[in-house]
């Protein structure tokens, strides 16, 4: 996969504007020494905490180490989470004028508890999740779309990362999809759910269990993956679909051609696959971009989630490692 390092020379040219649900990540580090005597559970005595970002947030970051210039577009609360959130991407260098306060919401956050003995690894105890469930306002509404319409104006792509979280609801999509068409810019999708709804995508990216639920086929079962994906790609009109497998790889579907698929990269080094998702989706969408074919883009963006999922927690995949992974990989 030597040659296919080249294409990361071009990540740097990239203006990728993020539309999706910005998501707080908090992590909270600690030891267990023992049992509490007022409930069986264990006692975690905290020794630090750390702050990233997740959701349609790491999938900016993800955009913004592999050197492209990323443009995020989502909501966030007037919180503490919040501002929080948006000292986090200044701190990358990453322009927020397109992410928007709503007073009425808060900044969805997913809060990690981490712990173990003193000379163990910390395992993941106990995840606590405040999200958005209540509709956007009409006036937010109104905002988020004028600022998604101007900052497609000099782009190269539209990644949408959809968690669920209220930023392409239903009352939000169809002008979204009109917006789209008009700025006539290939659009990256990885959607909770619904992500057939992206008609005439670049690409649709969605994983395993996600592309079960949208076309009701079985996927543990013969042919089922090849019926799902064709399904997605004939219903959508996209010009690819790229599923992500977990541990067995990923699978790519093009119209008239036949199914590619690779397996995982680097699997024996797995330490969290939680975000790995996100890197997937900026690095692909990224090689696509700077002019990789779908099945190079795949090759690149499946080491780039096999990077990933050697480092804890949501964390981003840097330019010269990626390009160094594929240099040394076979």
């Amino acid at each position: 996969m030597k040659e296919l390092a080249k294409w990361i020379n071009n990540f740097s040219d990239q203006k990728i504007v993020v539309l999706g649900d910005l998501v707080v990540g908090k992590y909270i580090y600690g030891t267990t020494r023992r049992i509490s005597r007022e409930a069986p559970v264990l006692i975690v005595r905290e020794t630090n905490r750390d702050l990233r970002l997740g959701g349609a947030g790491n999938v900016v970051a993800n955009i913004r180490s592999l050197g492209g210039r990323p443009v995020p577009v989502g909501l966030v609360g007037a919180d503490d989470s919040g501002n929080l959130l948006l000292e986090a991407l200044a701190s990358r260098g990453i322009d927020a004028e397109s992410v928007l306060i709503d007073p009425a919401r808060f900044t969805t956050t997913k809060t990690r508890v981490l712990a173990g003995g003193r000379n163990t690894v910390r395992q993941q105890m106990l995840r606590l999740d405040k999200l958005n469930d209540g509709a956007v306002g009409a006036n937010i509404r109104k905002s988020l779309i004028e600022r998604l319409k101007r900052s497609l104006e000099d782009a190269q792509a539209l990644v949408v990362s959809d968690y669920g979280e209220g930023v392409l609801e239903d009352e939000i999509f169809d002008e979204v999809l009109r917006i789209i068409k008009e700025a006539k810019v290939p659009v990256f999708a990885d959607a909770r759910w619904g992500i057939e709804r992206f008609e005439g995508a670049e690409a649709l990216i969605p994983n395993e269990p996600e592309l079960s639920t949208a076309s009701g086929q079985d996927l543990n079962r013969m042919r089922g993956l090849e019926k799902a994906g064709r399904w997605l790609l004939e219903r959508s009109k996209a010009k690819s679909v790229l599923v992500k497998r977990g541990n067995s790889g990923m699978a790519l579907f093009i119209p008239d051609a036949e199914t590619k698929q690779v397996p995982v990269f680097g699997l024996s080094e797995v330490a969290d696959v939680t975000g790995a998702g996100d890197t997937v989706l900026a690095s692909f969408s990224l090689a696509r971009t700077a002019g990789a074919s779908p099945e190079e883009a795949m090759q690149i963006a499946n080491v780039a989630g096999g990077i990933k999922v050697t480092k804890s927690g949501t964390a981003v995949v840097e330019a010269a490692e990626l390009k160094r992974a594929l240099k040394q990989a076979n």
